[in-house]
């Protein structure tokens, strides 16, 4: 049927959701902080804004399909909102809810002035043209655009957008403005406003905390096995840095399933294999494993790098790591830091391990404000001094408290944004 609506719905998830979990562990620290007034820490419990927009695209086809996005603001206390934008069919407002508390501690465990905000919009941007993407993204902009600016709430890639997804923000924005916005967003491609790095960023902060983990532990990277699990941006830049460190990839896995071999393979062989085919499966020379058996794979380093609650109660006594480094957001339940703390696995967790891109993001946003930009070398420098400084304070809140890393995480960013709402007191 011509001129068809067709509306794309959001999936129905089971188990605790990705919000539950994120205020558990916010309630777990809580406990931690008793000199603020309950009423304070109510408040940080709970998003400042949820918006959510419902939006016609046109496709390819000159059918008219609806799609539902979201934009969450957790907290603009320090600073403007950031956190970004999501294109999945399995997207969910209490998802988003999520992952924009996570945001919000993750800026202020690294000590970089910002909020926290994330967004997303309910489709399969692999089912879609390039020019329906543009047309989503535009119009999803626009609909959002109502709170979000470079001094308010500034966006960034995420799940299934990237460069060319925040050029096409940065111009629809601008095209509302007259005039262009590059401080809009972040992780856009190098031409308009990006950052030297920032491609690299959260892999490579996630690099850095786990080499100073494994520095704690007397574990020689160099001799060390590590499994990755998502092979996208983050997943495959971090096994080629920490392979570039000495350390052998023994497993990586995507969405269709991952490989194995304990000898150990060539990341940049394995990279080029999934542009040819579509997936890491099938590389020569590997035995294939589930996603959920790659967890469990004997190994120095666990990269969890795809999406929320892959380590849960019912598998992490069977995770063999020393190290778990979290790449993506939300991958571990609280049961299963409990189950990791008794184990004696280390863990790094998320707010801390890839903060390295919203760090980052933060550099580009400095340098497009001032028209002046940085080199490599520079904002790499820079980031490993954020990073690690932010790993020593919440390793030092762990001895000090005698909690797990993610505990100590949370204590220390939780404080910092409580104390910065005290001083700024409640409005009228």
């Amino acid at each position: 049927m011509p001129n068809e609506v067709v509306v794309a719905r959001p999936q129905v998830e089971v188990g605790d959701s990705a919000f539950t979990i994120a205020q558990r562990q916010f309630d777990m620290a809580a406990e931690y902080l008793p000199q603020y007034p309950k009423g304070i820490m109510a408040k940080l419990r709970v998003p400042e804004r949820e918006l959510t927009v419902n939006f016609p695209v046109r496709m390819d086809s000159g059918d008219i399909q609806m799609f539902t996005g979201y934009r969450v603001q957790h907290s603009t206390v320090r600073g403007p909102a950031k956190g970004g934008i999501r294109f999945h069919p399995g997207v969910t407002l209490d998802e988003v809810k999520a992952l924009a508390m996570w945001m919000a501690w993750k800026t202020a465990v690294v000590g970089i002035p910002y909020g926290g905000a994330k967004g997303g919009v309910i489709c399969d941007p692999k089912q879609m043209s390039i020019h329906e993407v543009e047309r989503l993204t535009r119009r999803y902009t626009s609909e959002i655009s109502i709170i979000i600016g470079p001094e308010s709430d500034i966006p960034a890639p995420d799940v299934n957008t990237n460069a060319q997804t925040m050029a096409w923000f940065m111009d629809t924005y601008s095209m509302g403005t007259g005039y262009t916005v590059p401080a809009v967003v972040t992780g856009k491609p190098l031409d308009l406003g990006g950052s030297v790095g920032r491609n690299e960023a959260t892999a490579r902060g996630c690099q850095f905390t786990i080499r100073r983990a494994a520095k704690r532990l007397g574990l020689n990277l160099a001799e060390a096995t590590v499994a990755v699990q998502g092979y996208g941006n983050a997943g495959n830049i971090a096994a080629r840095l920490l392979h570039a460190d000495g350390a052998t990839i023994v497993a990586v896995s995507d969405s269709k399933g991952g490989i194995y071999n304990p000898k150990g393979f060539d990341p940049d062989a394995v990279l080029r294999w999934k542009h040819e085919t579509g997936s890491v499966v099938g590389f020569e020379g590997t035995d294939k494993v589930t996603n959920a058996e790659l967890l469990e794979l004997p190994c120095d380093v666990l990269v969890p790098a795809a999406l929320e609650k892959q380590l849960t109660r019912y598998n992490a006594d069977r995770v063999r790591a020393r190290i778990v480094g979290e790449a993506a957001n939300g991958p571990t339940e609280p049961e299963a830091d409990a189950v990791f703390h008794d184990k004696g696995i280390f863990v790094i967790p998320d707010i801390l391990a890839n903060a390295g891109g919203v760090t980052v993001s933060y550099f580009e946003w400095v340098q497009d404000l001032q028209f002046l930009f940085w080199d490599e070398e520079e904002v790499n420098k820079r980031l490993e001094q954020v990073m690690n400084r932010a790993f020593d304070e919440v390793i030092n809140i762990a001895e000090q408290k005698k909690v797990n890393n993610r505990i100590a995480a949370y204590i220390l960013s939780i404080d910092r944004v409580a104390r910065a709402t005290m001083l700024r007191g409640i409005y009228p």
